[in-house]
């Protein structure tokens, strides 16, 4: 009997052990030294008052700095060799509102991302675009609820940097100029990649877009031209386009309501990775997540698989190529004739206010681009 008293205490002894070895890594926190700068979110005109930030991830300006440095320091992906290095800015780019865009390089053909090992990734890219607002649902599926998972996810995805979080956190541990950082913004200078993804979740929190064209008509700066008027109201209404029940409209300058939808698309349903995998409920299927509009100039192409290369084709969908299927979501309302049925004019109307959207400071604010130096 005590043979196997002992067998079955050992595993206990080494659970406990790992467990205090953990606590002592998250705990080791200079709290004498540890007086971390608080950073004052500001919320835009008309922008909901309601933002998401966890309470043990408190955004902070050494956080942001931090977190900017790891967005777009390559050797995320845990290796040092120029040709191997990766980042979260390697298909995240602001030129294309922080997304890859339809352009081609290394990690992108014809706006298709794939990972380090060029692997294409399931699904096409999401922008980071005022996702302080997001209420924790991430991805195309909502199946993540914390934007601080997204880097450990990413760094150990095959179709992103393929790698492992060990390897990744000793390689920044063994940077002289990151220690410091981390004691500046999480109070001990031992690295742990769940303080890389609270850096990098604080920095992208920062990543709001809310000065462009449309922005400035509705705080009385500017005026919209009468084919971008006709084009708004077209979005906000059932007689027109019909937009505005999923992206909002002038009561919704998110222009999303960051739920999911099946759009009709498609009437056969086989991807693993729709809402429906996630919530088990069947009018989830097909579904995905609907997509802020702001930039949508930069962010193509379009839809979960990006089908569409252009934004005029997903006009045109919208006008005249819906698919039904007894999962088409109720607010499509639409359905029955097979889209909106846009004239040519409603049609470049419409184009012409989604282009009010375009904010030209949030791709070019230096705040938000690439560091001078790296540790």
């Amino acid at each position: 009997m005590k043979k196997y008293f002992i067998i079955l205490l050992i595993p206990l002894l080494l659970l406990f052990a790992c467990k205090e070895d953990v606590e002592v890594i998250e705990n080791n926190i200079d709290n004498d030294n540890y007086k971390p700068t608080p950073y004052f979110f500001q919320i835009p005109y008309r922008f909901p008052t309601k933002i998401y930030i966890p309470d043990d991830n408190p955004m902070t300006k050494e956080g942001i700095e931090l977190g900017r440095l790891l967005f777009y320091d390559g050797r995320m992906s845990g290796r040092v060799h120029i040709d191997s290095s990766m980042s979260c800015a390697s298909c995240h780019l602001q030129s294309h509102a922080f997304e890859c865009g339809i352009d081609s390089n290394k990690f992108n053909l014809n706006g298709h991302p794939r990972g380090i090992t060029g692997i294409f990734t399931p699904h096409y890219m999401l922008p980071l675009i005022n996702l302080a607002w997001n209420p924790n649902t991430y991805l195309w599926n909502g199946k993540t609820k914390y934007l601080e998972d997204l880097t450990w996810m990413g760094i150990t995805a095959p179709h992103e940097m393929f790698s492992d979080t060990n390897k990744v956190k000793a390689l920044f541990q063994s940077i002289p100029g990151y220690p410091p950082l981390f004691k500046k913004a999480f109070g001990s200078d031992q690295i742990t990649v769940k303080n890389m993804g609270r850096a990098i979740a604080q920095f992208v929190r920062t990543l709001v877009s809310a000065n462009s064209k449309f922005d400035k008509y509705m705080r009385g700066e500017v005026q919209l031209t009468p084919e971008e008027l006709q084009g708004f109201v077209l979005f906000t209404t059932e007689e027109g386009a019909d937009c505005f029940h999923c992206h909002g409209g002038d009561g919704n300058p998110l222009f999303t309501t960051n739920l999911f939808y099946n759009n009709a698309k498609d009437s056969v349903f086989t991807d693993p990775r729709d809402r429906y995998h996630v919530t088990f409920d069947p009018t989830d299927i097909g579904a995905y997540k609907a997509t802020t509009l702001r930039n949508i100039e930069f962010t193509g192409p379009y839809m979960h698989d990006g089908r569409f290369a252009t934004l005029d084709e997903v006009i045109n969908f919208y006008s005249d190529g819906l698919v039904w299927s007894p999962y088409v979501h109720p607010l499509m309302h639409k359905i029955n004739e097979g889209g909106a049925r846009l004239t040519p004019s409603e049609k470049k109307a419409l184009k012409a206010f989604l282009l009010t959207l375009s904010d030209h400071d949030f791709i070019t604010n230096p705040d938000f681009g690439p560091p001078s130096n790296f540790p």
